[in-house]
């Protein structure tokens, strides 16, 4: 293992030993899952939130894709992940804030994402903490942004009750069983608005 990788994973094991809920996993995500996550994504996509990166796996793929690392927005509640993310990308906006917050910060001059690409374990959250990362994210995105998020269970880790309430939709875009453990990645984007049937009047 290569000495980065490796300082990486320490790094990793020990924020996990010290919040596990909060990082949800025992080691970084692997290549084959952020070059998934990130397959989408493209210049053409703008501006980019990533939350959770944790040691910048994923923004690294972001950047061999071509985004300008001051296109990337970086929302990381773990300081010393922090620290390293803005020593491995000093070009990139780093912010040390929880991501249910995203409310709170003022990204790109207030120009608006193209994607939302999310690290962040979904599965330990209360319902209330994901409406809240929602929330933040769509408000941040352009209305046909995407927000990208993976998990290592078997379905959406956001329920449909709560895709429902929020008025967005889930769909698979692939599995990575070679990732450790093996994930999937999902894209949830806004409903298009129901056309209306014939005859039906609309603003009544």
């Amino acid at each position: 293992m290569e000495l980065r990788n490796l300082s990486d994973t320490l790094l990793f094991f020990k924020a996990w030993l010290f919040n596990p809920l909060s990082i949800g996993a025992l080691m970084p995500s692997g290549r084959a899952l952020a070059n998934l996550i990130t397959s989408e994504i493209s210049t053409d996509t703008g501006l980019i939130i990533e939350l959770g990166p944790g040691t910048g796996v994923f923004t690294h793929a972001l950047i061999e894709r071509g985004i300008d690392q001051k296109n990337i927005a970086l929302i990381e509640n773990d300081a010393a992940f922090v620290t390293r993310l803005q020593h491995r990308f000093g070009h990139a906006h780093t912010f040390c804030i929880d991501a249910s917050r995203l409310h709170e910060v003022k990204f790109f001059d207030g120009a608006h994402a193209g994607a939302v690409v999310s690290g962040l374990p979904m599965l330990s959250m209360s319902p209330r903490k994901m409406i809240a990362i929602l929330d933040g994210a769509f408000a941040k995105m352009r209305p046909e942004g995407s927000f990208y998020q993976f998990t290592y269970g078997p379905s959406c880790p956001i329920p449909r009750a709560l895709l429902d309430r929020l008025g967005l939709k889930a769909t698979r875009i692939g599995r990575i069983l070679v990732n450790v453990p093996p994930a999937t990645v999902y894209r949830i984007v806004r409903r298009k608005p129901r056309p209306a049937a014939s005859g039906e009047r609309i603003g009544v």
